[in-house]
């Protein structure tokens, strides 16, 4: 697979462009990418502000896992997975996406902002 970069603004209209993207990128069925992708993003637009500039970028690693890096300039607001009790209407997407994801994570942006990234078993 060849890398995938994009600049975006995390805006809710642009999560199903960039699925949209992702998917004719891959050219082939890529449900847990595009969940991925979604969740990340979203997690900008909820957690960090929509408009907030971010780059989406897609590899392939040595060991062939898929990984989904979403960048934002935010240093501060870092994802934490936790358990949502049954009447809460979110906390739920960390969960999907630790469930769907090899593994995952976070690290410091070299200068400033951060990147929180998944990386999805070989096809």
């Amino acid at each position: 697979m060849r890398p995938f970069r994009a600049g975006v603004l995390a805006l809710p209209r642009e999560l199903s462009a960039l699925r949209r993207a992702v998917r004719a990128h891959v050219d082939a069925p890529c449900h847990d990418l595009q969940l991925c992708v979604s969740e990340l993003v979203g997690n900008v637009i909820a957690h960090v502000g929509e408009g907030t500039p971010v780059t989406l970028a897609i590899t392939r690693t040595a060991d062939g896992r898929t990984r989904v890096e979403v960048s934002d300039p935010d240093p501060r607001v870092w994802p934490v997975l936790r358990r949502a009790a049954d009447e809460d209407e979110g906390g739920r997407g960390l969960a999907v996406l630790d469930a769907v994801a090899a593994r995952w994570g976070v690290r410091p942006g070299p200068y400033s902002g951060k990147t929180v990234w998944a990386e999805l078993p070989p096809p």
